[in-house]
C-alpha cells in the first residue's frame, strides 16, 4: 500500500476553507475547488513516504501495470488506472456542461492531436481519448442541476414570465414538445449566432425575480437558481437555460450518476466525485472558460430525464456500495465503530483489483498482505491488486474507489 497526496486544483468557484479543512491544513485565501487522488497525466498524485516519495501515481502503476493494475483491468483498460476520484467543494456555481461518450472523446482528441494543438492549448476541447461518466456522493447538502425536463414541465416553468425571450421559448416548445423542440430551444440560447444578448437575459433574470416575489411562480426553487447564477454570471444565457433543466438537491450520504452527454451544473456544496479517469469537459455557458456551443450541441442529449439518484446497497455489516452503470468505477462507503480495546483489523472490506481508499473521519487501521496503514480524515492510500483481501478496524469512515 502507498499513502497518496492530493492534487488540489484552485478554480475560481471553490470554497476557500472546506477542502483545507478536510485535509486538516491552513488556508491561504485561495479557492480550492477540487482534491484529486489518481493517475490522471494532467495531474497524477504523488507517493508520500519511502524511496519513492514524489513519484506520480501514474508512473507508479507506468512501472508495472499488469502487478498493481491486475490481469482483467489491465486487459479492459491497459497501463491505465481507469477511475478518478475527487473530492468537490463549489461555493459558487460551476459552468453548464456537458461530458463526451468514449468515441466522441477518442475520435475528437486524435483530430485535435493530428491538427498539432498542445494538450494546454486553450483552442483544444480534449485533453484525452476517453469518456467522463461520474457520479457525485455528497458530503454536505449539495444543490446542482441535472437533465433537461420534460418540454411540458419547461412550457409550464416559462409560462407567464413574460419576455420576449421567454415566449419565444415558451411557443417553441409549445409547438414541438419533443426532444427535437428541446434541443431547438437550448441551441437557441447558446449558439453564436443566436445566443441573446446580456440585456436580454436580465430581463428574464427580473422577470422570474418579480413573479417569485408575487407569488406566481411554478416553481420557486428554481426562480432561486436564476438570480443565484445570474449574481455570479450576469448577461450569460446559461442562466435562463436553467429554466429548462431538473434542479437537485442531495442530504448528505445521497447520490447521483451522470451519464456521458447529461448537462449538468454543480452549484453548491462539498462532495466527492467518482469518475472515469478523464478531464474531458464542454461548457455551454456559466464560465469564464472556453465556450464552444457547437461542440458541446453534438454530445448533448436533450432526452428528458429525472436526475440519475443512485441508492447505497449493502454489501455487509459495515459497508455499503454506490454502483454506478459503468465498468470504469464504483465506490463503497464503510464505517467502523469499535471499541478503543478492540481495534484490530478484523473487519472484511469487500472489494478486489486497485482501490483507491480516502479517509472521511476518525482513525482506521488497514491491513493486507502489502502491510498495516492507519488512515485518517483527508489521508489516502493506494492499494495495488496483488495485494490480497483488505481488512480494517478502529472508529472512522473511508469511501474506496474501485474497479468493478
Amino acid at each position: 500500500m502507498w499513502e497518496l497526496d492530493s492534487r488540489i486544483q484552485h478554480y475560481a468557484w471553490g470554497s476557500t476553507t472546506a477542502i483545507p479543512e478536510f485535509l486538516g491544513r491552513d488556508g491561504d485565501g485561495t479557492p480550492w475547488a477540487e482534491a484529486w487522488y489518481g493517475a490522471h497525466p494532467l495531474a497524477p498524485s504523488p507517493l508520500v513516504g519511502g524511496s519513492q516519495s514524489g513519484t506520480g501515481l501514474d508512473a507508479l502503476i507506468g512501472a508495472d501495470p499488469r502487478r498493481l493494475l491486475g490481469d482483467g483491468v489491465h486487459r479492459a483498460f491497459g497501463a491505465r488506472l481507469p477511475y478518478l476520484l475527487k473530492v468537490i467543494a463549489p461555493e459558487r456555481p460551476l459552468s453548464l456542461q456537458v461530458h463526451p461518450d468514449r468515441e466522441h472523446a477518442a475520435e475528437s482528441y486524435a483530430a485535435e492531436t493530428a491538427a498539432g494543438l498542445p494538450l494546454d492549448s486553450p483552442l483544444r476541447n480534449y485533453r484525452d481519448d476517453n469518456h467522463k461518466p461520474e457520479m457525485l456522493i455528497a458530503l454536505t447538502r449539495f444543490t446542482a442541476l441535472c437533465g433537461f425536463r420534460t418540454p411540458r414541465r419547461a412550457v409550464t416553468i416559462l409560462e407567464g414570465i413574460g419576455t420576449d425571450l421567454t415566449d419565444r421559448l415558451h411557443g417553441l416548445l409549445t409547438r414541438q414538445p419533443t426532444a427535437h423542440g428541446m434541443r431547438a430551444a437550448f441551441r437557441m440560447l447558446i449558439s453564436a449566432s443566436m445566443r441573446p444578448a446580456p440585456d436580454t437575459v436580465q430581463e428574464v433574470v427580473a422577470a422570474c425575480a418579480a413573479r417569485a416575489e408575487a407569488g406566481r411562480s411554478p416553481s420557486p426553487r428554481i426562480d432561486r437558481t436564476v438570480a443565484l447564477l445570474a449574481e455570479h454570471h450576469p448577461g450569460d444565457p446559461g442562466v435562463v437555460a436553467a429554466l429548462l433543466l431538473n434542479p437537485v438537491t442531495l442530504r448528505p450520504g445521497e447520490a447521483i450518476f451522470v451519464p456521458a452527454g447529461t448537462l449538468h451544473a454543480y452549484l453548491h456544496g462539498v462532495g466527492l466525485e467518482i469518475m472515469a479517469a478523464s478531464d474531458n469537459v464542454l461548457r455551454a455557458g456559466l464560465t469564464p472558460k472556453r465556450v464552444d456551443a457547437d461542440e458541446m450541441l453534438q454530445c448533448v442529449s436533450v432526452a428528458a430525464a429525472p436526475p440519475l439518484r443512485v441508492a447505497p446497497e449493502r454489501q455487509n455489516a459495515t459497508s455499503v456500495a454506490y454502483y454506478a452503470p459503468v465498468d470504469d468505477f464504483e465506490l463503497s462507503l464503510t464505517t467502523l465503530e469499535d471499541p478503543p480495546s478492540a481495534y484490530r483489523a478484523s473487519h472484511r472490506v469487500p472489494g478486489s483489483g486497485p482501490r483507491t481508499l480516502l479517509g472521511l473521519e476518525g482513525e482506521v487501521l488497514l491491513q493486507s498482505d502489502a502491510g498495516r496503514h492507519v488512515l485518517t480524515a483527508g489521508r489516502a492510500l493506494f492499494v495495488p491488486a496483488d495485494a490480497g483481501h483488505l481488512h480494517a478496524g478502529g472508529a472512522g469512515r473511508f469511501v474506496q474507489a474501485s474497479v468493478p
